[in-house]
């Protein structure tokens, strides 16, 4: 049997078993495939690559985890529905700085002008999904805490505590790998593939509220949009 067909031999095992469940021991699987070990353990490492298995030393291999799906709607104005799972932060960083000239471009604030930074980890279920780094114009929310940043919606507590009303954003998103303190509080391994998402969000005045740039865990989260097609769309 060669290596691709035991690679589709566990894809089979694998869509049977829920997320997260054990495999079969390597030795078990020569067994019942009839073939080498170093046969078994390329057709896994490919399929690890692929983010269909995951090694734990010293315990074997388990189907991916679950992951955890963002709807992302086609209608133009139509709000985006949060994430599953239950969402909370850690707070890692907050402090108050100098926007300087790139970040000042970005926020269309003076370099000199204070901004408000924000570095938090976000769990779901209580495992480590994504590290966010938070940019606002400090002047738009005087008095907020890191407490405001652990649990909730920041834009809901934009508009209810210091009347600024987020309506749009521009979202860009594109693979990366993580380095190495990201992977330390992802608990992931050294360029581990991620998701990179850099935001720009405005309020109903026009002005630029909020830049954020997220590494999300490229072996947990995914995006699904939801497209309407015309007559000439190919």
């Amino acid at each position: 049997m060669r290596r691709a067909e035991v690679r589709e031999k566990l894809r089979e095992l694998i869509e049977v078993r829920a997320p997260g469940d054990p495999m079969p021991s390597e030795r078990s699987l020569c067994e019942h495939l009839g073939v080498s070990r170093p046969t078994v353990r390329a057709a896994i490492d490919e399929l690890a690559r692929d983010g269909l298995l995951v090694r734990q030393h010293g315990r074997g291999t388990f189907t991916s985890p679950h992951k955890i799906s963002q709807e992302v709607p086609s209608a133009s104005g139509q709000p985006v529905p949060p994430a599953e799972g239950d969402w909370t932060s850690e707070v890692l960083v907050f402090r108050t700085e100098s926007a300087g000239a790139r970040l000042g471009r970005r926020l269309r604030v003076s370099p000199g002008d204070d901004l408000l930074h924000v570095t938090r980890r976000r769990m779901v279920d209580g495992e480590p999904m994504a590290i966010e780094e938070i940019r606002l114009p400090a002047a738009l929310v005087t008095g907020i805490t890191a407490d405001d940043f652990v649990a909730g919606s920041l834009y809901r507590l934009m508009r209810e505590r210091f009347g600024v009303d987020p309506t749009d954003a521009v979202q860009t998103t594109e693979p990366t790998v993580t380095d190495a303190q990201e992977s330390q509080l992802l608990g992931v391994p050294l360029y581990s593939p991620a998701l990179l998402f850099e935001r720009t969000t405005r309020d109903g005045r026009g002005r630029v509220i909020e830049f954020t740039r997220s590494i999300y865990r490229g072996d947990r989260y995914r995006i699904t949009s939801h497209l309407k097609l015309g007559p000439n769309s190919g």
